[in-house]
């Protein structure tokens, strides 16, 4: 991978593969934090996409693992994302006792429109890469996404 086509002085063409691994965590950390939005929307659009990506039914206790966060926590944003009707509660499918969490038509809207919020933003970004650049980081990313998700049911069912 070449890295020496960014303006970021940490990455020139010098740079070894183990200082760019290093600064993985930093840019990701930085990637969130600058994501074009209101500190709500950016909770809001976490546990919008939590519970629609979750492979089955999401409870706040799993969504409160899910996003490393204590249950009260989850609870707090889960009860204001109810207010703004973005989600409901269900009974679950599997065990009528438990309650599942999921999104409402106006849940999946503002997911949507957040989603194209960060597409703009990826795009103006990312405005001087060439086409594959910008297509080949697009996969990339959403690979580790997966990955990501993949990785820490793992973990989850492998502590168990």
């Amino acid at each position: 991978m070449e890295l020496g086509h960014t303006s970021n002085a940490f990455f020139s063409e010098e740079s070894s593969g183990d200082l760019a691994l290093n600064h993985i965590g930093p840019a990701l950390s930085q990637l969130r934090r600058r994501a074009p939005a209101f500190r709500k929307d950016l909770s809001r659009n976490l546990v919008l996409n939590v519970i629609a990506d979750a492979p089955g039914e999401m409870t706040v206790g799993g969504l409160a693992a899910e996003m490393g966060v204590a249950q009260p926590v989850a609870s707090r944003t889960v009860a204001a994302c109810i207010a703004d009707g973005l989600l409901r509660r269900t009974a679950s499918q599997s065990d009528g006792r438990r309650t599942v969490l999921e999104l409402t038509e106006h849940g999946e809207a503002e997911r949507n429109r957040f989603a194209a919020e960060q597409r703009k933003a990826f795009e103006e970004i990312t405005a001087a890469w060439s086409p594959e650049e910008r297509i080949q980081f697009a996969c990339l990313l959403a690979r580790y996404g997966a990955d990501d998700a993949a990785w820490s049911r793992k973990r989850v069912a492998d502590r168990d």
